[in-house]
């Protein structure tokens, strides 16, 4: 495993975001869910999709908070345009299990 330096992990902005609307995205080529999460006032709500489909139904993830890489360019992922990377950890099936605080923090708090 290579070593980053700590500025080298400064660069990446992870950030908790609230999502706010949650849709399936059956037009990907895996299954997803495209999620708006909201950041809070400086940056604002985001779009992602995200293959989460085994553990999570859209309307179950609205008002959930997330961690999301916030300072990614975005990417086009079919006819949806991903803004962020919402963070998550495979299973023992290697299936997406969301990474989230435990208790409620403020929206746009930076991971530290």
């Amino acid at each position: 495993m290579a070593e980053i330096t700590f500025d080298d992990f400064l660069k990446v902005d992870i950030r908790v975001g609230r999502v706010t609307r949650a849709e399936p995205y059956p037009e990907a080529r895996k299954p997803a869910i495209k999620l708006w999460v909201d950041f809070g006032p400086d940056l604002g709500e985001k779009k992602s999709s995200a293959q989460i489909t085994a553990h999570y139904e859209p309307e179950a993830l609205i008002g959930q908070q997330v961690l999301a890489v916030v300072n990614f360019p975005p990417r086009q992922i079919g006819k949806f345009l991903s803004e962020v990377l919402v963070l998550g950890l495979s299973d023992s099936k290697g299936d997406i299990v969301l990474i989230r605080p435990d208790v409620d923090v403020p929206i746009g708090e930076r991971l530290h």
